[in-house]
């Protein structure tokens, strides 16, 4: 069975299934827009992110990634139909992979690792960790990890932006989706577990 601390952090991140969703309209739209243009590829990955919203609405599964997603899509959608370039619709991804290493590198300067920040946040445990150097130290490893997956993201993905590789950043785009969050899954449960810090069980009347 998987680890208390994995499954709810997948859960936050729309489960295995919702982290393969989002690679889809990647999927789609790459060799649509060679093979009939950027309008047909835009329109294919939006009709893409739209039909996912509307199987996790017929299933009763969690909409909130499905939403993120699609209003994700719609705004790659946008930038590169603004800029009349295939490559644009990757522009947004690699600005907030920047954003999201510089927010997590600030907060373990800070001292306050967002990991062990937001953790707290969903599962109650609130910030009383922070008084306990060992714990922070473990929660700053998680989330230098993140650094690390966000920040390769930017640095690969606006190089191949840069030199005009389309298809091989698609391919990056999915190779360091995913897998690379998985990585970095695997890092925050061993310091949420070595923190003493698994989520609450839920009782037999729940």
């Amino acid at each position: 069975m998987p680890d208390p601390a994995e499954k709810t952090l997948l859960e936050q991140l729309g489960g295995l299934a919702g982290l393969i969703y989002s690679t889809l309209p990647v999927l789609v739209f790459v060799p649509v827009n060679t093979l009939a243009g950027l309008t047909a590829a835009v329109w294919s990955a939006l009709g893409v992110a739209a039909a996912i919203l509307v199987w996790r609405l017929a299933r009763r599964n969690p909409i909130q990634p499905a939403i993120s997603g699609f209003i994700g899509v719609g705004i790659c959608a946008f930038i590169a139909w603004r800029m009349g370039e295939a490559k644009g619709f990757f522009l947004f991804g690699i600005y907030t992979s920047l954003v999201y290493a510089g927010i997590f590198l600030v907060s373990v300067l800070a001292r306050r690792p967002l990991v062990g920040v937001i953790w707290g946040y969903l599962n109650g445990h609130g910030t009383d960790w922070r008084a306990d150097r060992a714990v922070v130290r473990l929660y700053d490893i998680a989330t230098a990890a993140w650094v690390l997956v966000f920040g390769a993201r930017y640095l690969v993905q606006s190089s191949l932006y840069d030199t005009d590789h389309t298809g091989w950043l698609a391919f990056a785009r999915i190779a360091m989706g995913w897998p690379l969050t998985a990585v970095a899954l695997t890092v925050t449960v061993w310091a949420v577990r070595r923190a003493g810090h698994m989520p609450a069980r839920k009782s037999a009347a729940t």
